[in-house]
C-alpha cells in the first residue's frame, strides 16, 4: 500500500513556526555541547588504533521545512573534534537532524570534508530516551555516498548511531561504521562520547522575526 498522498504539491497550512516546541525526540539535542572523553577506534596499517578526543557540537533550530505535504522540524548541526596531543582538527562534520511529526520518522544527514555524505533514518516519539538511525551503502533512500578513493580503500557499507539521554540532562552516543578496508577486510570503526550542555539554543529564524515584530 502506497503510504504517500496523491496530492504531492499542497503544503500544510497553519504550520507552527516554533521549531523548539516541535522537535519531538530531538528536543533535548538543541543547544551547545561539549565532551572531553570521546574514544575513536579506527583502522591503520599495523592494526586498530584507539584515540581519545575532545568534541564540541552545536545544534541550531531551523525553520519548518516542507516537501509538499510532508513537514519536518529540525536542527542544523556542526561537530568539531580535536585531541589533547594536536591542535589540528581531528574530525569536522555538518548536517541536519530532522523529525516528521506525522510519521515519527527521524533523519540524520551527515557530510564530512573527506568526500563522504549519508542519509540515515529511524523512528521515534516525543519523550523517547533513546534514538537510533541507520544507513546502508547501495540504498537510494537512506544510503551512503563516497569518493572513488574511499570506495577503493575504505568502503563504508553501513552506519548506525545510538543516542541515549540521561536523567541529568546530558546525552551520549555510540557510532558503528562498518568499513571494508582494502587488504584487511571488514572493520568496525567505533566512536563514542558523553556530552554535557554548555549553552542553550536560540529560537529558529521565523520565531525571531515574529518576536522582533512583537507578534510572539
Amino acid at each position: 500500500m502506497q503510504p504517500f498522498p496523491l496530492d504531492i504539491f499542497t503544503e500544510p497550512e497553519d504550520v507552527d513556526p516554533n521549531t523548539l516546541a516541535n522537535l519531538g525526540p530531538l528536543a533535548r539535542l538543541a543547544g551547545r555541547w561539549e565532551g572531553r572523553k570521546g574514544v575513536d577506534i579506527n583502522p591503520k596499517a599495523d592494526g586498530p588504533e584507539q584515540r581519545e578526543f575532545i568534541e564540541r557540537i552545536e545544534f541550531v533550530p531551523i525553520d519548518p521545512q516542507a516537501n509538499g505535504p510532508q513537514l519536518f522540524y529540525g536542527l542544523r548541526y556542526h561537530i568539531h573534534i580535536t585531541t589533547a596531543e594536536e591542535d589540528i582538527t581531528f574530525h569536522d562534520q555538518v548536517g541536519y537532524w530532522l523529525w516528521e511529526p506525522a510519521t515519527g520518522v527521524i533523519l540524520q544527514t551527515l557530510a564530512i570534508p573527506r568526500g563522504q555524505v549519508l542519509l540515515a533514518a529511524g523512528k521515534g516519539a516525543p519523550g523517547d530516551k533513546a534514538i537510533r538511525v541507520e544507513a546502508k551503502r547501495g540504498q537510494t533512500s537512506y544510503g551512503i555516498c563516497s569518493t572513488d578513493f574511499l570506495e577503493y580503500a575504505f568502503r563504508t557499507d553501513a552506519y548506525t548511531i545510538d543516542i541515549v539521554f540521561d536523567d541529568a540532562g546530558g546525552w551520549s552516543y555510540d557510532i558503528h561504521t562498518t568499513l571494508e578496508v582494502r587488504g584487511q577486510g571488514s572493520f568496525d570503526h567505533h566512536d563514542r562520547n558523553a556530552l554535557h550542555r554548555v549553552g542553550d539554543a536560540r529560537p529558529n529564524p521565523w520565531v525571531q522575526i515574529l518576536a522582533a515584530r512583537g507578534e510572539r
